[in-house]
């Protein structure tokens, strides 16, 4: 070893005396510099044969060629594929390091004619070899994928990415798929256990792979390696993921589609997305970096080349709905697409952080923030939408606007993803810290709302009747709000005001309304007052008869939804009603001319007042939660 260490240590320097000498005297020198720098350069070993460098390094360059020509071509003319045998295998491997070791042991003489010319010849002769290194690459490939075996679910406290990449070749033929001529691609089946792990090709054929890929990355032939590696990992993924029902659609398709088609499509890019994310990228990377083992640029390389158009797909049909409609009731499937890049973010950092993948991976951040930019979107538009709600017509009966009940149930169902909410409105770019609080936001909407509800009661003819209308609707908003997630937000001291807004909405039904029919019974403070005449009597039973009958006429299609709240109402009618009802008759009976039977003068009863009364409320027109 050292003997031949030496050799090519002078055949190094006698080419340099020879490329840097203009002449033979200029050499002699440059030998003469060389002898007197080391020992070993002596006179004698520098100075033979310096015209046409060394007949027998040459010629030992030449035969080393001719017997790796001999052994390399017959295995690149075979017909049959070099990985059938191992054997075989590993002499065209063996062959391949001798050529490559040859051009690199010799390459600091290329400057010689004999030399060169061999080089040249070798040079081609690698060429060729690697040309057919990278069909059997190609080939192992397919044939390694023809199947692939889903492991077993993981134990406890095992770790998904130990197991996978621990996971040796087992000659277990179960959960192996094989393929026909019309199914030459391996793909995942759909998935919903994600501790299901891919080992996507076998540990046998990885090795081989290996060992090939380290030989064309020693020839220069990464890239070359790289796209044929790529082209059969690309081609699985995407059908892979194709299988999971995933339609490859261009953002332009996915907007001219019918919404009811989207919202399926978002269901299948949910599954899509996360099996990809959490399965079959993660089997990819890992299957990469075994194939590419101690070439981590070549390993970046080419898992970006496989997984780039399957995350772009991905990410369009995220951006798709991003940059959508504003529609309000596209919010939950917008917030079904938010809520899986983010969860799906940690996997994104993880898998795309090299510089090759780095680009796919600010392009997931960019599209997750520009759909919480849709969620605040939507929700301006809500606003919108409610102050554009006219008052067209009144509501049967005071009862239930639709406008209330949308926008509660509306904002109830959004508040089930509270955390999401905040953390978009918390996100927001607004510089108000108060513009992006989701609380704010909130309390906002319920003002608008009830801004819009005091501007369609004023359209009631009746005073009494648009009380009515509000303390519906107002009742309705409490109940939605109150012991829910609306409720926390909002908070007590904006749930004890609009309790007492309820509350004053009762009080001013009555002043309107029974307080009219109860001031007739009222006695006048002046003492001619105190000592009506029958007749006198006799007249303010009948007004308050008649007045009794014309309100209950009226009232009796007005509506109140909330079985709570019209009972509470009768019962303050009732009660208010009834006491001056009842101290009114006390009078009658004291008055001389009433005689012994004063009950002719009465059409009803205290108690059938009361039984009138709790007939109101339940007219038809109010409609229901």
């Amino acid at each position: 070893m050292a003997e031949h260490g030496e050799e090519k240590l002078l055949a190094v320097a006698r080419h340099i005396a020879k490329t840097l000498g203009h002449n033979d005297s200029t050499a002699d020198d440059i030998l003469q510099i060389f002898s007197n720098f080391d020992g070993r350069f002596s006179r004698d070993k520098l100075s033979e044969k310096m015209g046409d460098g060394d007949p027998r390094s040459c010629a030992a360059l030449e035969h080393n060629l001719k017997s790796l020509d001999r052994q390399i071509s017959q295995y690149v003319a075979a017909d049959q594929p070099i990985w059938a045998d191992s054997a075989d295998a590993g002499a065209f491997l063996d062959a391949v390091d001798a050529l490559i070791a040859t051009l690199r042991e010799w390459n600091p003489m290329t400057g010689e004619k004999s030399v060169g010319a061999c080089l040249d010849r070798a040079e081609d002769l690698l060429q060729q070899a690697m040309f057919r290194v990278e069909d059997e690459f190609r080939s192992l490939m397919e044939r390694g994928g023809e199947s692939f075996e889903l492991s077993r679910p993981l134990g406890a406290g095992e770790s998904a990415g130990k197991y996978l990449f621990d996971s040796e070749d087992e000659d277990d033929e179960e959960g192996m798929i094989g393929c026909g001529e019309d199914h030459q691609i391996p793909v995942a089946h759909p998935l919903s256990d994600f501790d299901i792990l891919i080992d996507a090709l076998p540990s046998v054929t990885i090795n081989d792979l290996h060992d090939i890929a380290k030989r064309m990355v020693a020839a220069g032939f990464v890239k070359e390696c790289s796209h044929v590696y790529s082209s059969c990992r690309r081609e699985f993924l995407e059908e892979s993921i194709s299988r999971l029902g995933l339609q490859k659609l261009s953002i332009e398709e996915i907007q001219k589609m019918a919404w009811c088609d989207i919202e399926d499509q978002i269901e299948r890019w949910t599954k899509a997305a996360t099996v990809a994310l959490r399965i079959l990228f993660p089997s990819e990377r890992r299957l990469c970096d075994r194939v590419f083992f101690g070439f981590s640029s070549a390993a970046n390389l080419s898992f970006m080349e496989v997984c780039r158009g399957s995350t772009i797909q991905l990410l369009n049909f995220a951006d798709a709905i991003a940059i959508g409609s504003r529609s309000p009731e596209r919010l939950f499937k917008v917030l079904d697409v938010f809520e899986t890049l983010r969860d799906l973010m940690p996997e994104f950092e993880a898998l795309f952080s090299d510089p090759y993948c780095l680009i796919l991976k600010n392009e997931a951040i960019t599209i997750w923030r520009r759909l919480g930019e849709a969620i605040r979107a939507i929700f301006m538009e809500l606003e919108n939408l409610i102050r554009r709600d006219p008052a067209k017509s009144e509501v049967p009966g005071g009862g239930l606007h639709p406008i209330t009940r949308y926008v509660m149930n509306y904002l109830r169902a959004a508040c089930r993803s509270r955390q999401t909410l905040e953390q978009v409105f918390n996100e927001s770019m607004d510089d108000r810290a108060s513009s992006s609080s989701l609380s704010v936001q909130m309390a906002w909407i319920m003002e608008l709302l009830e801004s819009n509800l005091e501007v369609k009661s004023r359209i009631y003819r009746e005073p009494a009747l648009s009380f009515v209308f509000m303390m519906n609707n107002a009742k309705y908003i409490f109940s939605k709000v109150r012991d829910s997630e609306l409720g926390l937000l909002l908070g007590d001291d904006w749930i004890r005001k609009h309790s007492a807004k309820i509350r004053q909405y009762q009080v001013n039904y009555q002043r309107s309304s029974w307080n009219r029919v109860s001031a007739v019974l009222k006695a006048d403070n002046t003492s001619l007052a105190q000592n009506l005449s029958l007749t006198a009597m006799r007249e303010k039973l009948k007004l308050f008869d008649r007045h009794f009958d014309e309100t209950c006429r009226t009232q009796s299609t007005w509506f109140i939804f909330d079985e709570q709240l019209r009972e509470e109402l009768r019962i303050s009618v009732t009660e208010n009603l009834s006491q001056a009802y009842r101290n009114f008759l006390g009078r009658l009976q004291n008055v001389p001319e009433a005689g012994k039977h004063p009950e002719k003068l009465i059409k009803y009863t205290v108690e059938e007042i009361g039984a009138r009364i709790n007939g109101l409320f339940q007219g038809s027109g109010g409609g229901r939660k």
